[in-house]
């Protein structure tokens, strides 16, 4: 580990808007098969599971898949996208509270070798840029749902990594616009031309 290990406290916060914005400039950790990939996070989405249509958690309620978003947070929710693209959710707030943030991109830092290897790269460039490559290139996977975010296996860590307000740019997310006015919903949240940030 390079950095402190965030503590439970942090994923139990009762605003996800916050917590999201706030895991910029987090470091995202795995240790799966034997090799450590980390990446800084510079893209997220919150999703609320009472008040958001484009939450699983408020648009099906509990079902076998979204059960995970009612714990605690702290623990990660993983569903596939396309039935193809592991898509990496950090579950935060109380039990049965259902918010979740979505990791749509990081900047690779430790294991890029191995995170090319599992995204058959031939060069690190984009290789975490977008939600459907983070899960892949980390080795995370929906089996994974449900781990509590702590060593060994997925972790968070806060480093030396500082994020100014004025980096920060929030916007609507992407891809839900089935959600009628909650798509529009400004809760999309991204470092400044960073060149991770996953294109709209």
């Amino acid at each position: 580990m390079h950095g402190k290990v965030l503590p439970k406290d942090f994923y139990n916060q009762p605003d996800v808007v916050q917590i999201a914005r706030s895991l910029l400039g987090k470091v995202l950790c795995s240790s799966v098969d034997g090799a450590l990939t980390s990446g800084k996070i510079v893209e997220t989405e919150a999703y609320s599971g009472h008040s958001d249509l484009a939450c699983h958690a408020c648009r099906y309620g509990k079902t076998s898949r979204t059960e995970v978003m009612f714990r605690e947070g702290g623990c990660l929710y993983v569903y596939l996208c396309y039935g193809i693209h592991h898509m990496v959710n950090i579950v935060t707030n109380q039990e049965g509270s259902a918010d979740a943030v979505l990791i749509r991109a990081l900047e690779p830092l430790e294991g890029v070798e191995k995170m090319m290897e599992r995204r058959n790269k031939g060069t690190a460039s984009k290789i975490t840029a977008g939600p459907g490559t983070v899960g892949e290139a980390l080795g995370i996977q929906v089996s994974h749902t449900g781990t509590l975010l702590a060593p060994p296996l997925v972790w968070l860590e806060e480093r030396s990594i500082l994020v100014s307000d004025d980096e920060i740019e929030s916007g609507k997310r992407i891809g839900v616009d089935y959600a009628g006015d909650d798509a529009m919903k400004p809760w999309r949240f991204y470092i400044r031309n960073h060149p991770f940030v996953s294109k709209k």
